[in-house]
C-alpha cells in the first residue's frame, strides 16, 4: 500500500456541504458525471471508509478522498 498523500484543507464557508459538491469544489474531480460515477464505484473515501452516498452530509473535520488526493472540510 502507497502512503498517502498529504491533505489539502478546503474551506467550505459554512458548516455543511453534500459529499458530491464538496468532490467537486475541491477539485478532485472536475465533473458531476464523473463524481457520481467515482462515488457509485466506491472510488472515494470519507474518514477511511467508502461511502455510496452522494449526498452524504459532510461536516468541517472530515476528510475525503480519490486515490492519492485528500481535502479536509473546513468552515
Amino acid at each position: 500500500m502507497t502512503n498517502p498523500g498529504p491533505i489539502d484543507d478546503v474551506s467550505i464557508g459554512g458548516e455543511m456541504i453534500r459529499l458530491g459538491q464538496f468532490v467537486k469544489f475541491a477539485g478532485l474531480l472536475d465533473s458531476g458525471g464523473t463524481v457520481k460515477e467515482a462515488i457509485a464505484d466506491g472510488d472515494i473515501t470519507v474518514n477511511g471508509e467508502v461511502d455510496l452516498r452522494r449526498g452524504r452530509q459532510l461536516h468541517p473535520g472530515d476528510v475525503v478522498a480519490f486515490e492519492e488526493r485528500r481535502a479536509r472540510v473546513c468552515a
